[in-house]
């Protein structure tokens, strides 16, 4: 008896918490770092870890629904770092690479799927199946215009990122016969902006992390430096809409300065 009870109020909230959003702005570009995985399978009773990832993963499409439902054309997700490459155990990042391949990536091929796929991060880390499934969905939506844009952060690390930016316009430079010195002297934020992972895209209007986690972990140094934070105390698998509708009536309470 108590779970329809249940079930009924929480429909009626999140029914609630939408009407409240109607007329109040709403980010254009929502990036969320996706975190706490393994400790909701530990939660949730499992020994393997790797039972959170596939539930974090087919996570991921739940979410991208509500986004489409609420006009936020532009969604970054931070599936995973270079140190979650490198350092983790090998079994279990096997697991979560064939997790982004089969979860993540393989339902974007649907051409009734509205999202178009945007690949940030270093590749060259990844596994070769993987580095492969992820441009090939990321070549097979490239024509879905100007709908919705999922850029996935795989194998990225902010810092890196930067450092990859001004690298590749001091060689692009170098090849215009541009003296460093002349480099110097005219750099601007925008030509890095230009030569990030996320060039030609917005910056993030909002950011969520999950997890009860209060730091970035590298994520989108650059792009989120006026974006608005909002830390959410529950595990990915278990992010709910109203969890997310809550993220966006903070957003939406909230004065933007953008530094000022």
């Amino acid at each position: 008896m108590i779970e329809p009870i249940r079930r009924t109020a929480y429909r009626l909230y999140a029914r609630r918490l939408h009407a409240q959003l109607a007329d109040l702005p709403r980010p254009r570009h929502v990036a969320i770092a996706m975190d706490g995985n393994r400790r909701w399978a530990r939660q949730m009773g499992f020994d393997d870890p790797g039972v959170g990832h596939r539930y974090g993963a087919q996570h991921i499409h739940e979410v991208l629904s509500w986004c489409a439902e609420l006009g936020i054309r532009h969604v970054t997700l931070y599936v995973a770092s270079v140190d979650n490459v490198r350092k983790r155990a090998s079994a279990e990042v096997e697991h979560l690479m064939r997790m982004i391949e089969e979860v993540v990536a393989a339902p974007l091929l649907d051409p009734r799927n509205p999202w178009r796929l945007h690949l940030a991060g270093r590749m060259d880390v990844l596994p070769d199946s993987t580095r492969h499934t992820l441009k090939l969905a990321e070549d097979a939506t490239g024509e879905r215009g100007e709908g919705f844009h999922l850029t996935v952060a795989v194998g990225y690390d902010g810092r890196e990122e930067v450092v990859n930016a001004v690298r590749t316009l001091l060689a692009r430079a170098a090849e215009a016969g541009t003296t460093p010195d002349d480099v110097a002297r005219s750099l601007t934020a925008e030509e890095i902006a230009e030569h990030l992972y996320t060039g030609g895209r917005p910056d993030p209007d909002l950011v969520i992390r999950t997890s009860g986690e209060r730091r970035m972990s590298g994520f989108l140094l650059w792009q989120a430096a006026y974006s608005e934070l909002y830390f959410c105390d529950v595990y990915w698998p278990g992010f709910r809409k109203i969890d997310f509708l809550r993220a966006l009536r903070s957003y939406a309470a909230r004065s933007r300065r953008f530094g000022a």
